[in-house]
């Protein structure tokens, strides 16, 4: 059976437009009313979206009702769909552009749209029909054509479009077969072409592993997809490809027209709540290239955000200290932290944060004389509501930094943050029990600003321990330096889970100490 949804759900990316109803326009010299006709010329009930150009200024009417407008140039589109007693469905996407000067009529027919036809060499594993989503774009309305889109998705041979030659429409598909593997083309055209659609060869491809693992996340479901992202918007933009919705860990692969793309994760509790989603950097590809993408590698800790010094204060902004950093800023977790701002024995300000329904946190400390600070935060994943998943890794982060401060300087804190990545680990994120594990360790000072350029501080030394008692107890680690990294070899314990803690120091005497507690699991 065919599910009906409309495209509004693949635009998480573009710019919302405003949308104004058919009750709202004011001041309107004339109107406009578009009927929409079935594949049979019966009327069928559709919403149209008006789009005013080039002003961009959008409207929403049902079909047959009247629309009042100033007087000016439009674009009608709709998604005319059409339901079948066996559930296969029809979508019949079309356009027209419109002069509006007094009472204008115009009519959207599925009869003369032409079938939106695809073919790939596909192989023996690949049964089904290609799923299409296609979308209609207003091309002359601003520079964002898919932010002004009507559009559906089907099976081939129940997906049409009705032709139309204007350059002030686009017409932008993405057809997804599937089997062993995904295979997933998309195109964008300028006007509605007479025979959409198109021929693809697999040779053609670019290819796209996903590597998801167990453990980090907090829900077991992962659902990831791959977003057409193209680098000058089209309508194709925020196309969205399924890749897998199951529980972690799993591998998949997606092989993909060469271009620009957004892989994309989002994770779902047990009762299929939505807990989290992660967007990394955009692929672009060419043919033949392929390109791995993690998601859930241990160990998650802090992505980004250095303590700030200026206006005779210590300000830090808590924004993303638990995070998977395959996947950036955009893969953070929400947490509840403690921050401490103390000088010598004297604390300065301590403050419990953080941003689950109180937006933004920050915290600012007062500098009022020159010396050695300390700032100390102590991160605890936080999500009320929900039961986090038993075992879970990257429970907590701790930092540690200790740094000198002016109150009439201003600039980045001279510490850094610790990225570690355990090598040999399988897909749970466990390592052999009593084996030893190579860790590799970065020490990096991640962008700030925008007003403050980071100062060049080196890591003079760098320290790490394990813990497999969940921090009662900490074990030095054998460290080597090879060019900016350091590898740490790790001796794991014969079940449970270890703990990491690294120290950084600067020739200053700057020392930066992170903690990430259940950094990675044995079994």
């Amino acid at each position: 059976m065919v599910r009906r949804r409309s495209l509004a759900f693949v635009g998480v990316a573009a710019l919302v437009p405003l949308v104004v109803s058919a009750a709202s326009a004011r001041a309107a010299s004339g109107s406009l009313t578009v009927t929409t006709l079935g594949r049979h010329g019966g009327k069928v009930a559709t919403t149209v979206t008006v789009v005013a150009v080039p002003s961009a200024k959008t409207y929403s009417v049902k079909s047959g009702k009247r629309l009042s407008l100033p007087s000016g140039r439009y674009v009608a589109m709709t998604d005319i769909y059409e339901s079948a007693t066996d559930g296969l469905g029809t979508d019949t996407i079309g356009a027209q552009v419109v002069q509006v000067s007094g009472s204008k009529s115009v009519t959207l027919d599925a009869r003369k749209g032409k079938a939106v036809k695809v073919s790939l060499d596909t192989p023996a594993d690949v049964t089904d029909p290609a799923r299409i989503s296609a979308q209609v774009c207003a091309a002359g309305a601003g520079n964002m054509p898919s932010a002004h889109s009507a559009g559906g998705w089907n099976d081939e041979g129940a997906l049409y479009a009705i032709p139309n030659s204007s350059k002030l429409l686009q017409f932008g598909y993405l057809a997804q077969w599937s089997g062993n593997d995904s295979y997933v083309a998309v195109k964008n055209s300028t006007g509605i072409p007479t025979s959409p659609g198109g021929s693809f060869k697999r040779s053609k491809l670019a290819t796209v592993h996903f590597s998801v693992r167990s453990g980090t996340q907090m829900g077991p479901q992962n659902y990831t997809s791959l977003q057409a992202a193209p680098k000058v918007d089209d309508c194709t933009t925020d196309l969205v490809a399924r890749v897998r919705d199951v529980d972690a860990p799993y591998s998949a692969t997606a092989h993909v027209t060469p271009g620009t793309w957004q892989p994309r994760d989002e994770v779902a509790a047990s009762d299929g709540e939505g807990v989290g989603f992660g967007f990394p950097k955009v692929r672009t590809l060419a043919a033949g290239q392929s390109a791995t993408q993690y998601f859930g590698r241990a160990v998650w800790g802090p992505l980004h955000d250095l303590p700030i010094l200026g206006d005779r204060s210590v300000t830090f902004i808590p924004d993303a200290l638990i995070g998977d950093p395959d996947v950036g800023v955009a893969g953070a977790y929400l947490t509840k932290e403690t921050v401490v701002l103390s000088k010598g024995s004297t604390t300065v300000k301590k403050q419990t944060l953080t941003n689950w329904g109180t937006g933004d946190a920050e915290f600012s400390g007062a500098v009022r004389s020159a010396g050695w600070y300390r700032l100390t935060v102590d991160a605890h994943r936080y999500r009320p509501g929900i039961t986090f998943p038993t075992g879970m890794l990257s429970p907590r982060t701790t930092l540690d930094w200790y740094f000198k401060a002016d109150p009439d300087k201003s600039l980045v804190a001279p510490v850094f943050l610790t990225r570690f990545l355990p090598t040999g680990l399988n897909s749970h994120n466990q390592a052999a029990l009593n084996s030893t594990t190579t860790v590799d360790v970065s020490a990096g000072r991640g962008s700030q600003g925008p007003d403050l350029k980071l100062t060049k501080v080196t890591a003079k030394s760098v320290r790490v321990w394990s813990s497999a008692d969940g921090g009662k107890t900490w074990q030095a680690a054998t460290v080597k330096h090879s060019g900016s990294t350091w590898q740490a070899a790790v001796h794991n314990p014969a079940s449970g889970a270890v703990a990491l803690r690294s120290e950084v120091t600067d020739a200053a005497g700057d020392r930066s100490v992170e903690t990430v507690y259940r950094a990675y699991a044995i079994g």
